[in-house]
C-alpha cells in the first residue's frame, strides 16, 4: 500500500513544481498540499473504506482548483493550465469513478460527479458519466431527462436527447414526466430549425445542402409523440400539462387545436376540463391589445372576461353536478375576489358572484365541507351575521358528525354573542361521538370562563372529565387544575390535585402545573413537592430523565431540601430508567455535578 502511495505522492511532483515556478503558490504552501494529500491517500487506501473518506479528498481538490483559479485571476497569469489543472481534473474524476464504483446506489454522489464535470466543462467525462449512472439507475426518470436536457441544451444535439428519451420510455412506458419532456424537446427542436432556416434566407443563402422538412418544422414530432403517450396515459393533468408545453411556441396552433380537441372529447366530464375551458376566456380576453384605453374601459372588460368564465362554469354545473366542480368554481370566484382592483364596482361584483355561487352550491347540497369556514368568514367580514348564523346551522345539518362544523357554528354564535351558546354546545355533544370531541369542551369551557358563574364552569369541567375519552381527559385535566388556581385558590386548587390524581392518565404538564402552583407560594413546602414529584415519576420515571434531574436539583436548592436524597433518588434513576435514557441521564448528572447544568 505505502509503495501505491508514494507513486501517486511522485504523480503531484509536475503539477506543484510548476505551481511554484509560475508563482502561484509558495515552497511552504507546496509542502502543506503534500503533507494533506498524503494524509487523504493513505485513509482512501485502507481496507475499510468510508465514503467520508473520498468526499473529503474530492471536497480538498476542488478547493484547490478554486484557490489556483483566484490566484491566476489576481496575478494574470493563465498559462500552463495543462500541467496543472488538468491534471487534478484528471485526479477528481479518477476519485468519483472509484466512489461511484464502490457506492453505486448513493445518487447524491453521482449528481456531484455531474455538477463538478459541468462547473468544469468536462463534457466528454460528463458523456461518460451519464452513460454508466443511467446504465445502474435506469429505474430513475428524473435522471433519463437531466441526461436528455444535457444533451439538448448544453451539447445542442437533438439526436443524442431523442435517442435517450426513447431508451427511458422503454424503462417506463407510462411515465407522464418523461413524455412530456421528450415534447418540450422535439417543439425546441423545431424552433430551433425554424430559426436556422429564417436566418440563412435573411442572408440569402442556399438551402440545398440544409434538409429542413416542413412536418418537423412545424411539430409534426411532437404531435407523434403526444398521440402516442395519449394512447398510454389517461387522464386531464397530461392533457392540459402537454398543452401549456405547447402554448410556449408560437407555431403550435394546429397542435394546440388538437389537444383541445382530445381534451373536451375524452374528457369532457372531468371537473379539471371544465375548470380549464372556463378560465381560458380570461387568456382569450387578454390576447386582443390593450393600449390606449382607459382604466374604466380596463375595468369594464375585465369585468365581462369573468362573467364569460362564470357562464362556462354556470354551464359545467349543470353538465357535472359534483363537489369537485362546485369547488372548481367557488375556488375561481375566490381567487377573483382576493385579486387587487381599484375599482369598487368590480369588487363588489366580485364579492357578490362569490356569495351567490356558495349558496348556490348550498342549495344542490354539494358544497364541499371545507368550503363552509370560507364561506362563513366571508358573512362574518362583511357583517351578514344573520346570514352566518343560517349558513352554520346548515353546515350542521349536513356534516352532523363534523367536529369542525359545529365548532365553527359555535364560534359564529360566540362571536355575535348570540343566547343558544349553550343549546348549540348540547346540540353538537349529541350529535357527536366522545372520540374527537376535545375541541368542542375546550371551547365550550374557554366560553363559560368567560361568561357563566364559576360554579357552572366547574360542573362544565366535572362533566367534560367524564365525557372525554382518557386520553381528551388529560388536556382538560391541565385546564381544570388552571382555572381552580385562578379562580379558587391554592387550598382548593390541592384538594383538586388529589382527587384528579385517584383516576389515570395524566400528563407532565400536569404535574408540572402543580408543582410551579407549589413553588409561587410564600411557604412553599418541600414536603409537598415530594409528594408531586413522586407521583409524577411513578407514572413517567422509566421514560423521562428531565424530572429525575429536576427532582435531584430541588433537593439541592430548596431550603428545607435534603441533599443527601440524591444519591438515593440517582439510584432508582437508574433502576427505573428504560434504554439509552440511562445514558444521557449520566451524562447529564455529571454535568449537573460539575455546575455545567
Amino acid at each position: 500500500m505505502a509503495e501505491r502511495i508514494e507513486q501517486r505522492l511522485e504523480d503531484r511532483v509536475p503539477e506543484l513544481e510548476q505551481l511554484e515556478r509560475v508563482g502561484l503558490f509558495t515552497r511552504k504552501e507546496i509542502r502543506a498540499v503534500l503533507r494533506k494529500a498524503s494524509a487523504l491517500e493513505y485513509k482512501i487506501q485502507r481496507r475499510a473504506l468510508r465514503k467520508e473518506d473520498f468526499i473529503n479528498y474530492i471536497q480538498y481538490e476542488v478547493n484547490l482548483l478554486e484557490l489556483i483559479k483566484k490566484r491566476r485571476a489576481r496575478i494574470g497569469y493563465p498559462f500552463k493550465k495543462d500541467e496543472i489543472e488538468y491534471s487534478i481534473l484528471h485526479r477528481v474524476h479518477s476519485l468519483f469513478n472509484r466512489a461511484t464504483g464502490k457506492w453505486k446506489d448513493d445518487i447524491q454522489l453521482w449528481l456531484s460527479h455531474v455538477a463538478f464535470c459541468k462547473q468544469w466543462n468536462a463534457k466528454h467525462q460528463l458523456s461518460k458519466v451519464f452513460s454508466t449512472m443511467l446504465a445502474i439507475h435506469s429505474n430513475k426518470p428524473a435522471l433519463w431527462i437531466m441526461a436528455a436536457k444535457w444533451e439538448m441544451e448544453t451539447r445542442l444535439s437533438s439526436e443524442s436527447a431523442r435517442h435517450l428519451f426513447l431508451r427511458a420510455l422503454r424503462f417506463h412506458p407510462e411515465c407522464p414526466k418523461l413524455y412530456q419532456e421528450y415534447f418540450r424537446m422535439e417543439l425546441m427542436h423545431a424552433e430551433k430549425q425554424r430559426k436556422e432556416k429564417k436566418e440563412f434566407e435573411q442572408a440569402k443563402m442556399d438551402l440545398g445542402e440544409f434538409n429542413y422538412s416542413e412536418e418537423i418544422l412545424n411539430g409534426e414530432m411532437a404531435r407523434i409523440v403526444y398521440r402516442d403517450a395519449s394512447q398510454k396515459i389517461k387522464g386531464v393533468e397530461f392533457q392540459l400539462a402537454v398543452l401549456s408545453i405547447a402554448k410556449l411556441f408560437d407555431f403550435t396552433q394546429d397542435l394546440q387545436k388538437e389537444i383541445l380537441e382530445s381534451l373536451q372529447t375524452r374528457y369532457a366530464d372531468d371537473p379539471l376540463t371544465w375548470d380549464f375551458m372556463a378560465r381560458r376566456e380570461l387568456e382569450l380576453g387578454s390576447l386582443q391589445p390593450t393600449e390606449h384605453t382607459t382604466k374604466q374601459k380596463k375595468v369594464s372588460e375585465m369585468a365581462q372576461r369573468e362573467e364569460r368564465c362564470c357562464a362556462v362554469f354556470d354551464e359545467s354545473v349543470r353538465a357535472v353536478p359534483t363537489e369537485d366542480m362546485w369547488k372548481c368554481y367557488i375556488t375561481f370566484c375566490l381567487e377573483r375576489y382576493n385579486r387587487k382592483t381599484n375599482s369598487e364596482e368590480l369588487k363588489q361584483k366580485r364579492l357578490e358572484r362569490t356569495l351567490n355561487v356558495f349558496s348556490k352550491a348550498h342549495e344542490s347540497s354539494l358544497l364541499p365541507e371545507a368550503l363552509y369556514k370560507q364561506w362563513l368568514q366571508l358573512l362574518l367580514d362583511f357583517n351578514l351575521s344573520e346570514k352566518a348564523v343560517e349558513v352554520a346551522e346548515a353546515a350542521t345539518r349536513h356534516f352532523s358528525q363534523s367536529v369542525e362544523m359545529w365548532q365553527m357554528r359555535l364560534q359564529v354564535l360566540i362571536q355575535l354573542k348570540r343566547d343558544d351558546v349553550t343549546q348549540c354546545f348540547e346540540e353538537a355533544i349529541k350529535h357527536v361521538k366522545s372520540k374527537g370531541t376535545l375541541p368542542l369542551w375546550t371551547l365550550w369551557v374557554e366560553w363559560s370562563e368567560g361568561t357563566n358563574s364559576k360554579e357552572d364552569t366547574e360542573a362544565l369541567y366535572q362533566r367534560s372529565l367524564h365525557a372525554t375519552t382518557p386520553a381528551e381527559s388529560v388536556t382538560m385535566k391541565e385546564m381544570y387544575l388552571d382555572w381552580t388556581y385562578r379562580n379558587g385558590g391554592y387550598k382548593k386548587v390541592k384538594r383538586l390535585f388529589t382527587s384528579l390524581c385517584e383516576n389515570r392518565p395524566f400528563s407532565l404538564d400536569f404535574f408540572r402545573k402543580m408543582i410551579q402552583i407549589e413553588k409561587e407560594q410564600e411557604s412553599c413546602k418541600m414536603l409537598h413537592l415530594r409528594e408531586y414529584y413522586e407521583r409524577a415519576l411513578r407514572e413517567f420515571g422509566s421514560t423521562n430523565t428531565d424530572f429525575w434531574l429536576d427532582y435531584i436539583k430541588e433537593e439541592l436548592s430548596h431550603p428545607k431540601g435534603k441533599p443527601e436524597n440524591c444519591g438515593s433518588i440517582h439510584w432508582r434513576a437508574m433502576k427505573m430508567l428504560q434504554g439509552d435514557l440511562v445514558e444521557d441521564f449520566v451524562s447529564k448528572y455529571t454535568l449537573l455535578q460539575t455546575g455545567h447544568l
